[in-house]
C-alpha cells in the first residue's frame, strides 16, 4: 500500500535533494568555572597526537562525547567533513587512503584570547567547558582550530572534546605572497627596457604575448572579487570578467533605497578591511565604489563589458577553450580565445531570476512589470499609484517600503511565511560578542563561527530565536494582527538557519514591518496570482486589486540553472544541485568540488565569500601544483 507523501510547511521546506539538518544534542554535564584550563586542554592535546601519531583510531572513542563533532575543511581530506560522533570519526579515519593527515595539533599561544578559557558550549551560556584555538599541521599545510571541551558524566567526569575544529589555512612552500613575502615592487639595477608599474600592469591585465589566465572568473560581484584576490596571493593568474560596463554595478543597479541589512563587522573582505569610520550598514552605491577600488588596490585582472560567447571542456587535456567578446574603451569590441584551467561561476548566490508565467502578463498595461532585480526604485510622481509587490523577503519589503515612501497605495502578496527579525535583534543576539565593535579581528571572529558545525549551530539558533522572538515580539504581534504570516524557520531555528536550509525565506526588519503593522502596506496573504489583467491583478479567491506598478521579488533559480545557460546540458547534468545541507551537515557544491573538474560554484553574502574564498583557492592551487588530485577523497 502506498504511503501519503507528507506536505511540509513551507519554512521546514529544503532545497531539493538536500537534507534535512537535525539539530545537535547539548553535553548533559556542567562544569565548575573553577577549572584547571591549561592543565585539561594540554592533556587532551597530548592525547590526541600521541593517538594519531600511532594511527590507533579507536582509542579516539576516549576522548570524543558520545554526541561530538569534527568539523574539518581541507585538513583531513580536499573536502568539507563534518563527522557526527567517535564511530564515523573513527570509521572515516580507519578507512580514508592516507589515515589521518593532521600530523600535530598544539594550543595556539599566540594571543591571550586564543588560550585555553572557560566558556559556554551552549547559547543560553548554561552548560560550561573549557575552549581553545589551535594551531594545527598536516601532511601538506598548516592551518588553525578550535576544541570545544565537556565534562563526561557517563565515563566518570573524564574531559572530552563535543566540538573539534581543523581547517588549512596555508599550504607548505605555497604561501600567500604577504607580509614577509610581500613583493619588493622594484628591481634596482641597470635595465634599458624597463617598463614602469603601469606599463606592467597594463600588460598584466590584458594578459599581453602568449600569457593566460590559469583561472576565469564569472562575475565582479563580492565572490568574483574574494576569490580573485585569494589566488592572486597565491600567484595563480586569473581574470574576472563581468558583462556590466563597470566592477560594482551588479549593486548600482539595484533599487535605488537599497542598503545592505548586514553590519560592517561582519562584511569585511580579505587583505583590506573596511576603515574604522565606514557606516554600520553599506548603502550599495558605496559598496560599488568600494569594489573600483578593491580591484585598483589589489591590482586585480578584470575585464568588464565582456560575455562568453562559446566554450569548451577538453577531458583529456584538463581545460577549457572560451571565446570572449569583450567591449573596449574606445567603443570597439575584440574576441578572444583563452585556454583556462578552471572557471568559477560567480554570478552571484543564486541563479537567475525566478519570474513565474501568469495568464495575461503580456496583456499588462501597467507602468512597469518586473524582477527585483531589474527594479530601479520608485518613481517620484508616483503619488496615488497602485503597486503590488509579490515576495515578502528583504527585497520585496525594501521595495513596498520604497513604493510607500513615495505615496503609492502599497500591496505585498504573501503566499506563504516568513522570518521576521529586527535588525537590532540580529545584532545583538546572533552577531553579538563575535562581529561587533571591539570584537575579536575578524579572522578569530571567523574562526569562531565556522568551528561550530551546523547542527550545533542550529541547536544554538533554537535557543537565539526564542530571544529575538521575546525582543521583537511586539512587532511580531503587530504583523500578524495585520494578516502577515510569521514563522521562526526550520524547527523554530530562525532566519540564518533557513537561509542555509533554502536560501532565502525571511526579513531583517529595517523599518517595514511598522508599515505593515500600521496597515500602510497591505498584505494579500496565501492567494497566488490566477491572472494579469491590463491594470489590475486577480487572485485565486477572486480577489482583483488595481495595479500600476507589479515586481516580483520570487528569488532566484538554483545556480546549477545558469551553469546550463552558460555552458550547456553536459556540464549542468554533471554538477550537483547548490545550496541545502549534504548528508554530513556541509553546504552542498558551493566552494568545493561541484562533480566537474574545472568548473567551481561561488556565492554568499560578503562574509562567507571572506571566508570561504580562501577554501576554494587553496583547493585550485593543490590542483594546480599537484598537492591534489580531484579524485581524491
Amino acid at each position: 500500500m502506498a504511503t501519503a507523501a507528507v506536505l511540509l510547511p513551507s519554512h521546514a521546506r529544503v532545497e531539493p535533494g538536500s537534507s534535512q539538518l537535525a539539530p545537535a544534542t547539548y553535553p548533559s554535564a556542567n562544569s565548575s568555572p573553577s577549572i584547571d584550563v591549561d592543565g585539561v586542554t594540554a592533556s587532551w592535546i597530548a592525547s590526541i597526537n600521541t593517538i594519531l601519531g600511532n594511527r590507533d583510531y579507536a582509542a579516539l572513542k576516549q576522548l570524543f562525547l558520545p554526541e561530538s563533532y569534527w568539523r574539518d575543511q581541507l585538513g583531513l581530506s580536499w573536502d568539507f567533513h563534518t563527522l557526527h560522533g567517535p564511530e564515523k570519526i573513527i570509521s572515516f579515519l580507519s578507512s580514508h587512503p592516507a589515515g589521518c593527515r593532521i600530523e600535530s595539533l598544539k594550543i595556539d599561544t599566540s594571543a591571550a584570547p586564543r588560550m585555553p578559557t572557560v566558556t559556554a558550549v551552549d547559547f543560553d551560556g548554561t552548560i560550561n567547558g573549557v575552549q581553545s584555538c589551535l594551531v594545527i599541521e598536516t601532511d601538506v599545510g598548516r592551518g588553525r582550530g578550535l576544541v570545544r571541551l565537556a565534562q563526561d558524566q557517563g565515563d566518570g567526569g573524564k574531559w572530552k572534546a563535543f566540538t573539534l575544529f581543523t581547517a588549512i589555512y596555508e599550504l607548505k612552500g605555497y604561501e600567500e605572497n604577504v607580509k614577509t613575502r610581500r613583493p619588493l615592487g622594484v628591481d634596482h639595477g641597470e635595465h634599458p627596457d624597463r617598463k614602469n608599474w603601469q606599463e606592467r600592469r597594463a600588460a598584466q591585465e590584458n594578459f599581453e604575448g602568449d600569457k593566460e589566465p590559469t583561472v576565469l572568473i564569472l562575475g565582479a560581484g563580492q565572490g568574483g572579487l574574494t576569490s580573485a584576490a585569494r589566488l592572486q596571493q597565491l600567484q595563480v593568474p586569473t581574470l574576472i570578467i563581468d558583462r556590466n560596463p563597470r566592477v560594482g554595478d551588479n549593486w548600482r543597479s539595484r533599487y535605488h533605497q537599497l542598503v545592505l541589512h548586514d553590519p560592517v563587522w561582519y562584511d569585511h573582505m580579505p587583505y583590506i578591511s573596511f576603515p574604522d569610520n565606514w557606516p554600520v550598514f553599506t548603502p550599495k552605491d558605496k559598496l560599488a565604489e568600494w569594489f573600483e577600488s578593491y580591484v585598483r588596490l589589489l591590482e586585480l585582472n578584470v575585464w568588464t563589458s565582456t560575455t562568453i560567447k562559446d566554450s569548451k571542456w577538453d577531458e583529456t587535456q584538463k581545460q577549457w577553450t572560451v571565446t570572449l567578446e569583450r567591449g573596449l574603451k574606445d567603443g570597439t569590441t575584440e574576441t578572444r580565445t583563452l585556454h583556462p584551467r578552471h572557471i568559477i561561476q560567480a554570478t552571484g548566490h543564486s541563479g537567475e531570476m525566478n519570474l513565474p508565467t501568469i495568464k495575461g502578463m503580456p496583456d499588462f498595461r501597467g507602468d512597469s512589470l518586473c524582477h527585483s532585480s531589474q527594479f530601479k526604485g520608485a518613481q517620484t510622481s508616483g503619488a496615488g499609484k497602485h503597486a503590488i509587490v509579490v515576495g515578502c523577503c528583504n527585497s520585496g519589503h525594501d521595495i513596498a517600503q520604497d513604493f510607500y515612501e513615495h505615496g503609492y497605495h502599497v500591496t505585498m502578496v504573501q503566499r506563504s511565511s516568513t522570518c521576521v527579525a529586527s535588525s537590532k535583534a540580529v545584532t545583538d543576539v546572533l552577531l553579538a560578542g563575535v562581529y561587533e565593535e571591539g570584537g575579536p579581528p575578524v579572522e578569530d571572529a571567523d574562526l569562531i563561527n565556522h568551528s561550530i558545525p551546523n547542527a550545533v549551530m542550529k541547536r544554538m539558533h533554537i535557543d537565539a530565536t526564542k530571544k529575538i522572538s521575546k525582543m521583537d515580539e511586539k512587532m511580531l504581534a503587530g504583523l500578524e494582527k495585520a494578516g502577515f504570516k510569521v514563522d521562526n524557520g526550520p524547527d523554530d531555528a530562525g532566519l540564518n538557519i533557513k537561509y542555509l536550509h533554502r536560501g532565502g525565506g525571511y526579513y531583517i526588519d529595517v523599518g517595514a514591518s511598522q508599515l505593515v503593522a500600521d496597515g500602510k502596506i497591505k498584505i494579500k496573504q496565501g492567494q497566488e496570482i490566477s491572472e494579469i489583467k491590463a491594470n489590475s491583478v486577480i487572485f485565486a479567491d477572486g480577489t482583483e486589486i488595481p495595479a500600476d506598478e507589479i515586481v516580483f521579488a520570487t528569488g532566484y533559480q538554483n545556480m546549477r540553472g545558469t551553469a546550463r545557460k552558460l555552458f550547456g546540458d553536459e556540464l549542468a547534468d554533471r554538477v550537483t544541485d547548490v545550496w541545502g545541507f549534504d548528508e554530513e551537515g556541509e553546504i552542498r557544491t558551493m566552494w568545493r568540488r561541484t562533480g566537474h573538474p574545472g568548473f567551481w560554484f561561488f556565492g554568499g553574502n560578503l562574509a562567507l565569500c571572506r571566508y570561504f574564498s580562501r577554501m576554494l583557492a587553496l583547493q585550485i592551487k593543490g590542483l594546480e601544483e599537484g598537492i591534489m588530485k580531484y579524485e581524491d577523497t
